[in-house]
């Protein structure tokens, strides 16, 4: 029986209200805190082909009982995340130098 796969996903609404899913990569105890690096998804190949490989990384932060992703204030805070957020991500998914024909393969 074949493994399927199944992403985390969270759908989150930005600062003017705008509702979007996103799948999470990766999540890391950094400095004291927590944080989360997620992608856009789409359940279309198309729209997935056409992104960006944009990486949002967000903070959590509690109300009460209830944990929440928040946007990271601190541009300092943010370029440290985010320079290890990228170096796990490289070593989950392993690339190699450009192949042959130019692009890059997972070893």
């Amino acid at each position: 029986m074949k493994d399927e796969y199944t992403p985390d996903l969270y759908t989150l609404e930005d600062e003017e209200g705008h509702e979007q899913v996103f799948e999470l990569l990766d999540v890391m105890e950094f400095e004291g805190e927590k944080y989360f690096a997620l992608t856009p998804y789409y359940e279309d190949p198309e729209q997935m082909l056409e992104d960006q490989g944009e990486v949002v990384i967000l903070k959590s932060e509690f109300e009460g009982d209830e944990e929440m992703m928040v946007s990271i204030d601190d541009d300092a805070e943010y370029d440290r995340v985010g320079e290890v957020f990228m170096k796990r991500i490289e070593e989950m998914f392993d690339f190699d130098e450009e192949d042959e024909e130019g692009g890059t393969l997972p070893s």
